[in-house]
């Protein structure tokens, strides 16, 4: 029998909770609604402190453990919160820990969470350069939340939980393509 393909959905949010780990939630049970599959959630304090490092040899165990996570998975949810026009830089830092060969080919769903929608092409205009450099399989929907379209936990407007759905069928498309039936994990 194969696996169930690994998840990881990773939010670059430094607070727990967080608006951009509820929506990285949601896109990753929207996805095991579609298809079987092993779910992983991770912020940026699964890593502890340990992310100060320049090197990867030197990161703490707790980091080293998110990015193998990550690096294992053999599909991504990415998300982060916008500051200032722009992806979480301890966000991208964790990504600087990254082996590109892990990543390419790699299916990838991209998600945001912003104050408001000047933010929202944060997705487009960085997020997806920076996993484009990894050759990652982007899914073409992306998912972008602004301070009122997630209250309480919960997706309120109806455009961002209908992105949220096309983006979990994408990403299951992509997951399926990456690994014919029968087959094992990839790595």
């Amino acid at each position: 029998m194969p696996s169930r393909p690994r998840v990881v959905a990773f939010s670059g949010s430094a607070k727990r909770p967080s608006r951009t780990r509820i929506l990285v939630e949601a896109l990753g049970a929207e996805l095991g609604r579609l298809r079987p599959i092993d779910l992983a959630v991770y912020d940026l304090l699964d890593a502890g402190p340990g992310l100060g490092a320049t090197q990867r040899h030197d990161l703490s165990a707790p980091a080293e453990r998110l990015i193998a996570a990550i690096e294992g998975a053999d599909a991504l949810i990415v998300g982060t919160p916008v500051y200032q026009g722009g992806y979480a830089g301890l966000f991208k830092h964790v990504f600087d820990f990254v082996d590109p060969a892990r990543m390419a080919g790699k299916p990838v769903v991209l998600t945001a969470t912003g104050g408001g929608l000047r933010h929202a092409l944060v997705v487009e205009h960085s997020l997806r350069p920076l996993f484009g450099f990894f050759a990652a399989h982007v899914a073409p929907t992306s998912v972008y939340a602004g301070s009122d379209d997630l209250v309480d936990g919960r997706i309120l407007d109806r455009t961002v939980a209908a992105r949220l759905e096309a983006a979990a069928a994408e990403l299951a498309s992509l997951i399926d393509l990456a690994r014919p039936p029968g087959s094992g994990p990839t790595n």
